[in-house]
């Protein structure tokens, strides 16, 4: 009996619910493999319900936890999806956290480095073009994020810091050249 090709698929993009249907579509039936959502491991959660008196956490913060979750992803659903042949659609993967550290300010080299241990989702990528209605979208990793570091007084400096965030996906998108819609 030979094994299914492992498939690994990437999906990109500011908007949380059109990751999650992007991704739906990517996969096909469900019976193919399965979706890593970002949060798999909680600390996210964690942190949404920590006290006020934690303070904001910076750009840097928020994605070495982001780091963090993806290692646990890799570790206890991707990797083991991708033995056993199955298909695995990350949404977010590598390239939303990357284009929100560069929207933050940090240096591309630190955040290449921060992922070098993330293996390429090399058989199907896609990144999704930004929409208006994004920035209002609070449950995925750049609506939470900019939540937080941003506070529930600064809606203008939340929705640049997403805006910016999907330019960086954008011009990631051109660089690379993945397909841009599952």
């Amino acid at each position: 009996m030979s094994r299914a090709k492992p498939v690994l698929i990437s999906v990109d993009g500011v908007d949380a619910a059109a990751l999650l249907a992007a991704a739906r579509a990517a996969l096909g039936s469900p019976s193919r493999g399965g979706i890593s959502r970002w949060d798999a491991s909680g600390v996210f959660q964690d942190l949404a319900v920590a006290d006020e008196a934690a303070g904001a956490p910076s750009a840097r913060t928020l994605l070495l936890l982001y780091a963090a979750d993806l290692a646990f992803r890799l570790r206890w659903q991707i990797r083991p999806a991708l033995a056993e042949g199955r298909t695995v659609v990350a949404a977010p993967y590598v390239d939303t956290a990357v284009a929100f550290g560069r929207a933050a300010g940090l240096k591309a080299g630190w955040l290449t480095n921060l992922f070098r241990f993330v293996p390429r989702a090399s058989d199907r990528r896609f990144v999704l073009p930004a929409e208006a209605r994004a920035t209002a979208a609070r449950d995925g990793f750049v609506g939470f994020s900019c939540d937080r570091m941003m506070g529930a007084t600064s809606g203008a400096s939340r929705r640049r810091l997403s805006a910016d965030t999907a330019a960086h996906l954008r011009r990631a998108a051109k660089r690379k050249a993945p397909k841009t819609r599952p």
